[in-house]
């Protein structure tokens, strides 16, 4: 009735590692072109940054840790 029960637990990582760039990967695709040119490039960076830092200040508020 278990026969292979370990063996399948053991290949969802691995599964979930592949899923898991895929997206990553599908989602990155689009914006290669827009990276060639520099001020996308900039703008591109910019906001992720930005966004980065807006993540990390709500979640320090939210969990009330101290400022930086």
């Amino acid at each position: 009735m278990f026969d292979g029960f370990w063996d399948n637990v053991f290949r969802y990582p691995r599964y979930f590692v592949t899923v898991l760039l895929g997206v990553f990967l599908n989602t990155i695709a689009p914006l290669m072109p827009l990276l060639k040119r520099p001020v996308t490039l900039i703008a591109l960076l910019g906001l992720f940054v930005g966004s980065l830092v807006f993540v990390t200040l709500t979640l320090r508020a939210m969990l009330g840790l101290s400022t930086i």
